[in-house]
C-alpha cells in the first residue's frame, strides 16, 4: 500500500499516514446519556488534520449533536494501537491492507465500519496516449516496494498487461507474472525513480505521491485502480474502529455524514488533487475482504 497521506490509503489512499492521544475520562469518547439536550463527544484519530475538509466534517457532525476531537498523528504507526488502547473512538487514515496487517501482526481486531475513497494507483507513459498502444514486449517500470509492487501488478492485471498466476494477491511478485500469457516485460525501481525512467520504458506505475513532482497530474494516467475490481476492495480507505464498537449507531452516523456531505466530499477531492473515488461498499464487504486479507497475511507471513 502506499500508504501516503492519499492511500491509505491507500491505498490507501491511504493514502497507506505522532502526536498521541489523550485518554479522556471514562474511555476515549466522553459519550453523554440520559440528558437529551447533551451531545457526544468522539475522538477520531486521522493523518492530516490540517486539511480543511475535517473542520467542514465536525461542523456537519456538529449540526447533528455530535462534537467530533479530531486527533492528528504524523506517524501511521500510532494511530491502530491508540485506538486499541482506547485513547480513540475511531481512526480514519488507512486502507483494509493496512489493518489487516496490524491486526495480524498484534493479536487485535479493529473493524472497518464504513468506507471512504480509493485513491487509484496510477499507469502514467510518455510515449503512448493508451493501454492499447503499448507494444508486444514493451517494459513497463513498478515500485520494487512489496505493497506498491504488488499493487501496481493488479493495476497492470487490470489493464491486460500482464496476467498473475491464480488471479495474483496482495503479496503478488515478479514470480508471479505468467510470462507466456503477459504482453509486457516488468522491471522495478524504487518508487521515486519511476517518474524518471518514462524516457526508457513504455510506461510506469507512479505513486501519487510522485505524480505532481513528475509533472503529470492524475488525469495523464493510461490505466489505473478499477474501484469495481474485487482487487481494488483491498485498498479502499476506510473507518475503523475496535469490534466491540461496530454497531455504535453514533459511529455509524459520522461515517454517513462523511459520505453525505458534499462540501466534505468536496474538500477530500481538492486535498487529493482530484484523486479520490468514493465509495459506500456495504460494512459486511469490508469486513469480509478484511477477513480474508487477514487469512492472506497470517499465512503469508507463517
Amino acid at each position: 500500500m502506499s500508504i501516503s497521506k492519499k492511500l491509505l490509503a491507500a491505498t490507501v489512499a491511504v493514502p497507506l499516514i505522532a502526536l498521541l492521544a489523550g485518554c479522556a475520562s471514562g474511555g476515549a469518547g466522553s459519550t453523554a446519556s440520559g440528558d437529551s439536550g447533551s451531545t457526544e463527544t468522539v475522538k477520531i484519530g486521522v493523518v492530516g488534520a490540517s486539511d480543511p475538509y475535517w473542520e467542514t466534517y465536525k461542523e456537519a457532525a456538529d449540526e447533528e449533536g455530535i462534537t467530533v476531537d479530531i486527533v492528528d498523528f504524523t506517524d501511521y504507526a500510532q494511530p491502530n494501537p491508540a485506538l486499541t488502547e482506547g485513547e480513540l473512538d475511531l481512526n480514519q487514515f488507512q486502507h483494509i491492507v493496512y489493518l489487516a496487517q496490524y491486526n495480524v501482526s498484534s493479536g487485535e481486531d479493529l473493524t472497518p465500519i464504513g468506507s471512504t475513497a480509493i485513491y487509484p494507483l496510477g499507469l502514467y507513459s510518455t510515449k503512448y496516449d493508451s493501454v492499447d498502444e503499448i507494444q508486444e514486449g514493451d517494459t513497463v517500470a513498478i515500485p520494487n516496494d512489496e505493497s506498491n509492487l504488488a499493487r501496481g501488478l493488479l493495476v497492470l492485471q487490470s489493464a491486460g498487461l500482464v496476467e498473475l498466476k491464480d488471479g495474483g494477491s496482495i503479496f503478488a511478485t515478479l514470480d508471479d507474472i505468467d510470462e507466456a500469457k503477459s504482453k509486457v516485460k516488468v522491471t522495478t525501481l524504487e518508487a521515486s525513480l519511476t517518474p524518471t525512467s518514462l524516457p526508457d520504458v513504455a510506461a510506469a506505475i507512479i505513486n501519487n505521491d510522485f505524480v505532481e513532482d513528475a509533472g503529470l497530474t492524475a488525469e495523464d494516467a493510461i490505466a489505473q485502480d478499477d474501484p469495481s475490481d474485487p482487487n481494488a476492495l483491498p485498498y479502499v480507505n476506510i473507518f475503523a474502529a475496535k469490534a466491540e464498537d461496530a454497531d455504535n449507531p453514533t459511529y455509524l452516523k459520522l461515517v454517513e455524514i462523511y459520505q453525505n456531505t458534499q462540501a466534505v466530499l468536496d474538500g477530500v477531492q481538492e486535498a487529493s488533487g482530484g484523486t479520490a473515488v468514493f465509495l459506500k461498499t456495504p460494512v459486511a464487504d469490508l469486513q469480509d475482504s478484511l477477513t480474508k486479507v487477514e487469512e492472506d497475511t497470517a499465512a503469508h507471513s507463517g
